[in-house]
Formats: C-alpha cells, structure tokens, sequence
C-alpha cells in the first residue's frame, strides 16, 4: 500500500537494505518493512551449494581425459560478493539479474584452469591414477586463487568422482591390463611349475641319497660279511697250515722211527738177515739163497749138476707143504 512494503528473510540469507543510497539494514534473518520506490534490497546466500562438473583435458601425451566430479562451497563474506555481484532480488525476493546463477560456472572455469595446468604435466596413465592427489591440489589451489578470494567465497570440498579417457584408449588400456594380468597369471603357473619341479627334484634327491645311504650300508654290511669270511678264510687257511705241519712232523717222526729201526741191520749180510727171520732156517730157503749165490758167482762155475733126486725132493717137499 502506497509502496510501502514488508520484507522476512531467512537465517541463511545475509541481507543488506539500502534507501536512499544509504545502508540501513544489515544482517540475516531480517524483518523489516520498506519503502519500495527508494529501496533496493541485496540477497546474499550463505548456504552451501553443490556445483557438478563435467570437462575435457588433454594430457601431456596428447590424450583426452574426461574430468567429472563436485564442487561444494558457500559465500563466506556476502559484503565482497555483494560488490562483485549484482544480488539484487525483487519485491518477490526474486533475483533481478542471473549472476548469482553464473556463479557456479565460474568456478567450474576456474577450477578447469587449474586442473587443464596439472593434467597437462602428466601422462594419461599418471592422470587416471591421480584423483586423490588431483583433488588435494586444485582445491588448495583454488582456496588461494584470485577468482575465489575477491568473490568472498570459501570452497568446502572438491570430489573428483572419475577420471576416463576416451572409448578407444579405454579398450587399449584394458586390453594392456588385461594381458599383464595374463602374464602376471601365467608368471604364476610358471612359479608354481618350477615349485613343484623344485619339490619333486628335492623329493628325487632325497630317494637318491636315501638309496645311497642304504647301497652304503649294504656294502657295509658285505665289507663285514667278506671281512668275517677273509677272517674265517685266514682261520682255516692257519688250520690246514697246522694241520700240514702236523702231519710233516708225525711223517717225519715216522721216518724218525723207521730210520732208528733200519740203521741197527744196515749193515749186516743179507745172508745174517734171513737166518734172523723166522723161515731163515727152512730147507728150500736155504737152498734157494745158495742158487742165488751160484747166481752170482756163474762166471766162476764151470759146470754145475743138479740131480733129478734133489729136484724132485724139493717138489715134493712144496707138495706136501700145499
């Protein structure tokens, strides 16, 4: 009525009211009537907002990255915004201008400075494992930058949600990865082969030495075996020594006795010798031992006569003795 109005603002809404050309209300969460025709009214948000943001960087292989993710902040000295900002809202509380709308699209230019400044210092498979750090960096970056401080606003966090590259390098990279993997995959059969070909030598070796600690203790046991047989060998090889030697003495004891016996008749006369016998005084030796004297004397016989009676008493006589 008469342009006189009433204005209520909300407590996230820092408001400054000028009529006249002079500042008379200041403050958040104001209630105050106005006069329309001389008053301009400027509405500062202090709430934070939330500012997506989707861009292309090229790296510094020449490759395309697309860079997606949030950017959280809010007017923390509505005074400096106010002066660089045309807030100005309506009887309606309506923004007269869009710069308030625009504002989020110049910090996304911002922030695209800095990260197209860090991503072009990378290659793209640095980029695509540098979120984290990404983040880190252009959000200290940004709190410093000139754009942020002169618009009185403070960045409370910056999301980096992905970094891509493009479809094609996407595909190229899997395929890279994936074939290291199958290397890595392969690697790992080739480990556990050359494990169990290590295992199984190790296995082989130890029946190896086992067989040859048992070859060594059977031929131990052989060594003792011919040791005690060389031994029993060398025992019987003394007995039949002893035997031999015994047997030599009781021939030699033998001779001993039949040399002690023969030496006494050495001697005599052989004739002495049969007279010593006990058929030495029987008839027929006596003649037979005087033909073998005549034998022996032949050459000094001239004649010698045997008669018929004398043969024939000799038969006789080995007639009657049969």
């Amino acid at each position: 009525m008469l342009g006189i109005g009433y204005r209520k603002t909300n407590p996230t809404d820092y408001v400054l009211h000028f009529s006249g050309g002079k500042l008379t209300h200041e403050g958040t969460g104001l209630s105050f009537f106005y006069f329309a025709p001389s008053s301009t009214t400027v509405s500062v948000p202090l709430a934070s907002s939330n500012c997506p943001f989707v861009f292309n960087e090229s790296t510094v292989d020449f490759q395309t990255v697309t860079v997606q993710g949030q950017i959280t902040y809010r007017i923390a000295e509505p005074k400096k915004a106010a002066a660089m900002l045309d807030l100005t809202v309506d009887g309606k509380g309506r923004y007269v201008g869009d710069q308030y709308q625009k504002l989020p699209e110049r910090l996304v230019y911002a922030l695209q400075t800095l990260v197209c400044g860090t991503i072009q210092e990378l290659t793209l498979r640095q980029t695509l494992v540098y979120g984290e750090k990404l983040a880190q960096r252009v959000t200290e970056q940004l709190r410093a930058s000139a754009e942020v401080t002169q618009l009185g606003l403070e960045i409370l966090n910056l999301a980096i949600l992905s970094l891509k590259p493009t479809p094609e390098m996407a595909k190229a990279l899997e395929a890279e990865a994936r074939e290291a993997l199958n290397r890595i995959s392969d690697e790992a059969v080739y480990t556990r082969r050359n494990a169990a070909i290590e295992q199984e030598r190790r296995i082989r070796e130890n029946e190896l030495q086992t067989e040859m600690l048992v070859q060594a203790k059977q031929r131990e046991i052989r060594e003792h075996e011919l040791d005690a047989e060389i031994a029993l060998e060398t025992q019987r090889a003394a007995l039949t020594d002893q035997k031999s030697e015994n047997e030599r003495k009781e021939a030699d004891s033998r001779a001993y006795a039949l040399r002690s016996a023969i030496t006494p008749i050495q001697g005599l006369d052989w004739r002495v010798l049969m007279a010593l016998t006990p058929h030495g005084g029987d008839a027929r030796n006596t003649i037979a031992m005087a033909f073998q004297e005549l034998a022996g004397n032949a050459q000094k016989i001239g004649e010698l006569n045997i008669s018929p009676d004398l043969l024939r008493t000799l038969m006789g006589s080995q007639v009657q003795r049969s």
